[in-house]
């Protein structure tokens, strides 16, 4: 078996993107400065005139943009240590625990970013980790994303490649949000967890399992 989980909200007990680049801005205060770089794609955002990933990107450039690797790397190995110390569901790291017993390969699907999603997934012991990417410039951070943003249709589209490169493994996936409900309903068994209650409603139509993690 596959099994395909999804980070924010799924194994951590909140987003990630912005405590990182909260916690970097605290470590880093004269970066505060360059926050008015992120309004113009914020306000298209609220226009609706720029999508998440747009938002993203402009959000990393504006505030970690320019940043030297050894840097972002020492922030992010404090970042994910506190995250793996208190903010994961348990009941999250028993399912990585059983599919592991179990011998099922374990692949982390999220739209957070590869500045530390990869770091979790190896601490937890995941085989394949996909999430959006980032650009760097040598030893310098731009920020621009280098795939798209890995969220509702391009999890389809991730699980789709997924599922052809391992035609003989069912896929169990799981998920929080009603967006991940595009790709839990396609996999062999969805598990939408502790989702809203309009999610729930919209899981129990299209046949995906719904579970409260703690």
């Amino acid at each position: 078996m596959l099994a395909l989980f999804d980070l924010d909200g799924t194994i951590t007990r909140r987003d990630t993107l912005l405590p990182y680049v909260a916690g970097f801005l605290l470590r880093h205060p004269a970066r505060l400065a360059r926050l008015p770089r992120l309004l113009p794609a914020l306000a298209r955002f609220l226009r609706r005139r720029a999508d998440r990933g747009e938002l993203k990107s402009a959000l990393l450039q504006a505030t970690l943009g320019g940043c030297r690797r050894a840097e972002v790397d020492a922030w992010t190995a404090q970042f994910v240590s506190g995250l793996l110390r208190h903010g994961l569901f348990g009941d999250a790291l028993a399912a990585i625990a059983r599919h592991r017993r179990q011998g099922d390969a374990l692949v982390l699907l999220s739209a957070s970013t590869d500045l530390y999603v990869p770091a979790i997934g190896q601490a937890l012991g995941f085989g394949e980790v996909l999430c959006t990417g980032v650009e760097w410039d040598g030893d310098r951070l731009v920020g621009r994303l280098t795939t798209p943003n890995r969220r509702g249709v391009e999890k389809v589209r991730c699980l789709a490649a997924l599922r052809a490169r391992h035609p003989q493994l069912p896929i169990t996936a799981y998920g929080n949000t009603p967006g991940d409900l595009q790709h839990l309903g396609l996999a062999d068994r969805g598990i939408l967890v502790n989702g809203s209650r309009r999610a729930r409603r919209a899981a129990r139509r299209a046949g995906v399992d719904c579970r409260v993690w703690r």
